[in-house]
Parts: structure tokens; C-alpha cells; sequence
């Protein structure tokens, strides 16, 4: 099993690690701590407690390492972070039909445009 697990934090393969996990174990790669609610396959961050089983303690630090005897290390934790920006771009283009946005223009040809419009003062 610890050939499929992965840091939770870098994504750095388990293959050397000892299981089961121990309180202190540390990642390799990044030295994030791994006996951490976000490895555990009970972790669920949309929950209220944060985790699945109902009879876990709350744990406030979910990055940080825990007593809690319910961990089961959870393959694939890991989840890069997404593009936040790029990502609603692309929602937005696909909601209005990906029109390109159009470039300011020059300040001086919208100076132009203002004195036209309201007339230049003296």
C-alpha cells in the first residue's frame, strides 16, 4: 500500500516510509508532516468536524500532526492547487461565448472622445 501513497503537500511518492505511519513521520521531500488529517481517508473539509468518522475528536490544525486513532492514510492525497484565475477565465469565456476582450484604448484617444463629447473648455 505505501507504493500508491503520496505527500499530502508535494506529492512526493511514500515508498520508503515505514508503516504503519508513526505521529512523527515526515515527508521526505518537503518535510511536511504525514500523520495528518489531510492523508487520512476520513478527511472530508466539507464536513463541519472536517472528518467522516463521527467519533473522531475535532482536530483544528488539519496540516499538522495528531493523536487521532481513527487515521488511515488515504492514497492519492495529494491536490495540486488550481489556477484560480485561470480557471474562472475559463469559466466566464464559457459563459459568454469566449469573446476576446478588447484592449483599452490610448489615453489620448479617449481624451479625445471626452472633449468631443462634452465639448473642450477654455
Amino acid at each position: 500500500m505505501s507504493s500508491d501513497l503520496v505527500c499530502w503537500k508535494c506529492g512526493a511518492g511514500l515508498d520508503g516510509v515505514p508503516m504503519p505511519l508513526s505521529r512523527y513521520e515526515r515527508c521526505r521531500r518537503c518535510g511536511a508532516d504525514l500523520y495528518v488529517c489531510r492523508l487520512c481517508q476520513f478527511h472530508e473539509p466539507r464536513w463541519s468536524q472536517g472528518c467522516r468518522e463521527e467519533r473522531a475528536e475535532s482536530v483544528r490544525a488539519r496540516d499538522s500532526a495528531n493523536f487521532c486513532d481513527y487515521f488511515r492514510p488515504r492514497p492519492n492525497a495529494y491536490q495540486p492547487a488550481a489556477d484560480t484565475a485561470a480557471a474562472a477565465r475559463a469559466q466566464l469565456e464559457a459563459l459568454f461565448g469566449g469573446a476576446p476582450a478588447q484592449p483599452a484604448p490610448p489615453a489620448d484617444t479617449a481624451r479625445a472622445e471626452l472633449e468631443k463629447l462634452f465639448g473642450k473648455k477654455s
